[in-house]
């Protein structure tokens, strides 16, 4: 008795494999925050405070709550990776969440209970380095091709 062919697996696509590391990468940042060591001040993170004090490699601050959106962030780049309409929208969707943090982390003073997430000045810069750099990955990455041809 034989077993089914399978059908060839076909190449990710520039955009699919931008997806896929960019979502490994979100897994990597969300495993990483509830390591203490790598983690500084692990045992002052609070679930989502400003007074949550523990910095991922002692720079940008985290609670869980940032952790598990780290988390969630790269389960979803795993998934979405798999077409390329749904990579360019997971880069382009998350690269606008990423610019809208980056703005609520200048209109937010960093010591106001407002200041949920919580974020510091280091998280700022990097929220919008993400931001812009999910967008262009998804912009830049897709330009050019078919909605059908990017399908495929």
């Amino acid at each position: 008795m034989s077993t089914p062919a399978r059908e060839p697996r076909t190449a990710r696509t520039p955009v699919q494999q931008a997806a896929l590391l960019v979502g490994v990468v979100f897994l990597l940042v969300g495993v990483l925050g509830f390591i203490p060591g790598v983690t500084t001040d692990y045992d002052t993170m609070e679930f989502a405070s400003h007074h949550s004090e523990a910095k991922l490699l002692g720079i940008f601050q985290v609670s869980i709550l940032h952790n598990l959106v780290h988390l969630a962030f790269g389960v979803a780049g795993l998934a979405l990776s798999r077409t390329a309409p749904q990579a360019r929208l997971y880069l382009l969707v998350g690269g606008a969440v990423y610019l809208v943090l980056w703005l609520y982390g200048l209109l937010i003073d960093h010591d106001s209970a407002a200041n949920f997430v919580p974020l510091n000045t280091a998280d700022n810069w990097l929220h919008l380095l993400l931001g812009l750099g999910m967008i262009a990955l998804g912009v830049l990455l897709t330009r050019g091709r078919s909605a059908t041809r990017t399908a495929a």
